[in-house]
């Protein structure tokens, strides 16, 4: 069968995208060829993000601002509520929520022993440096003209994936805030509202019936 070596590799590079398959990432590919102005937008929306967007130093989310961002700069958040998350992108499904006002850490990931992922691949030590930073009243070094003293963190919210891999991560992460004088909660999980329990699977439901609460 003929094949255009380009466009192979346009979908080659498509298809290797989280969640996008060998099928459409050659519908994507021949969408781009039948838009000619669509390859010039991606290349230029591309470029701007390297440009432009990076990770904030204090929680390791993306961000555009020059010193930290939005979150970390908003000082009418709760200082002392730390949510750590594995993708920055976790976080904009914490903040649909419209409960949570503290900061957050994101871990890029979660201990995986099977893909080589350990706690020296996440950020995890930067974890550990900004909560001992508080205890000890250490200034921050890279907020600029911004420069304060570290806040002290009270609580820490682990809100990570209740799989096998978010499971170790938050028995890791909890035995290593064990000792700095912090509350450390994890986020519920169980039935879903609206949902029929009919059609809730064996774990979800023993994760229910293990964080029921009283009425």
């Amino acid at each position: 069968m003929f094949k255009i070596g380009s466009l192979e590799k346009l979908i080659h590079e498509l298809n290797r995208l989280p969640g996008i398959g060998p099928k459409t990432a050659q519908r994507l590919a021949y969408h781009i060829l039948r838009t000619p102005d669509l390859s010039d937008k991606l290349q230029e929306a591309l470029k701007l993000v390297q440009e432009n967007v990076h990770q904030c130093p204090q929680c390791f989310s993306y961000t555009d601002a020059v010193h930290v961002c939005r979150f970390c700069a908003d000082t009418n958040r709760r200082q002392d509520l730390l949510c750590i998350v594995e993708e920055p992108s976790d976080i904009a499904r914490v903040e649909s929520s419209g409960v949570f006002r503290g900061l957050y850490h994101v871990l890029h990931g979660a201990i995986s022993p099977l893909d080589n992922i350990g706690p020296n691949n996440l950020r995890i030590r930067e974890l550990m440096e900004r909560v001992d930073a508080g205890i000890e009243g250490t200034p921050v070094p890279y907020l600029g003209e911004m420069q304060t003293i570290a806040p002290k963190v009270n609580e820490v919210i682990l809100a990570l994936d209740p799989d096998l891999e978010g499971d170790t991560t938050v028995l890791y992460l909890a035995k290593q805030l064990a000792n700095k004088d912090v509350k450390i909660t994890r986020i519920a999980s169980g039935v879903p509202l609206g949902s029929d329990i009919d059609y809730v699977d064996d774990r979800t439901l023993g994760r229910a019936l293990e964080n029921r609460v009283e009425l």
